[in-house]
């Protein structure tokens, strides 16, 4: 199984900076991690645990919509001339406008978070890379970068999508992306995502954690991990009325498309 995002470098959340939550996970069958980058400041402690596990662990390169501070442009720019340094992925990039500042001008932060955005979006293309999509509370301003790309668009995963039917449709007027579906879709409370997943169609979802956030039923509410990928791939396969093994085959053939081949 693969666990395509996952925060286990995280040392506020994991105390030996997630080489226990690793090894956990390869001894529970997730024997390979994808781990996205926020900020520089994340840099170190996702490349140690990479050092340890380099055959299990993966590496994106982005600015998270929320960690762009007054100084994002030339957080930008050290961080392209570090591609493309073996990094899978850019990302986590995006739109969010759930964790606004209210204390920010909102219209100065919205076109920030959208020329950030279309600059990685940039990257991407330029290093043939896919791109992990960060995206809350801010469909519209992300299709509106999206459509905005001049090209062909690189390889696109709506990360943590908790959407619905519609929301796939509409996505899909735009771009054909992959969609991350974590530990949300076991939740009581996200019938319209299970419902989505019809819509999604198994040929193009990722298993992902988003650990150490959402931990998936019946572990909600604790520090989640990587290990915990099994919860989700079975309600997926329920839901859909397939085997288990068959959306883990699927989801990690699609996982080895986007992250592992070139590696």
């Amino acid at each position: 199984m693969t666990d395509t995002h996952t925060h286990l470098y995280m040392p506020d959340a994991y105390e030996d900076g997630g080489v226990q939550a690793v090894a956990d996970a390869i001894e529970a069958g997730v024997r390979r991690m994808v781990f996205p980058c926020v900020n520089l400041d994340s840099l170190p402690d996702m490349e140690r645990l990479h050092a340890r596990y380099p055959d299990n662990t993966a590496l994106g390169l982005g600015l998270h919509p929320t960690d762009l501070g007054t100084d994002w442009r030339e957080t930008l720019s050290r961080m392209e001339s570090m591609l493309p340094g073996g990094f899978v992925a850019i990302g986590e990039v995006g739109i969010d406008h759930y964790h606004d500042d209210p204390d920010a001008d909102a219209a100065q932060l919205r076109r920030d978070q959208m020329e950030a955005f279309a600059l990685q979006l940039g990257w991407a293309q330029k290093h043939h890379l896919p791109v992990i999509i960060h995206c809350r509370e801010g469909l519209e301003d992300t299709l509106t970068v999206i459509q905005a790309v001049e090209g062909e668009l690189p390889p696109l995963i709506f990360h943590s999508f908790t959407g619905t039917a519609e929301d796939v449709r509409r996505i899909r007027e735009v771009c054909d992306p992959w969609f991350g579906i974590n530990g949300v879709v076991t939740f009581k409370n996200a019938p319209l995502l299970r419902e989505a997943l019809p819509e999604i169609g198994l040929e193009k979802m990722l298993l992902e954690t988003d650990a150490p956030w959402l931990s998936p039923a019946p572990k909600r509410g604790q520090r989640n991990e990587s290990s915990r990928i099994p919860y989700i791939r079975d309600c997926i396969a329920s839901t859909l009325g397939l085997s288990p093994e068959e959306v883990e085959r699927v989801t990690d053939t699609n996982a080895t498309e986007l992250f592992f081949n070139a590696i």
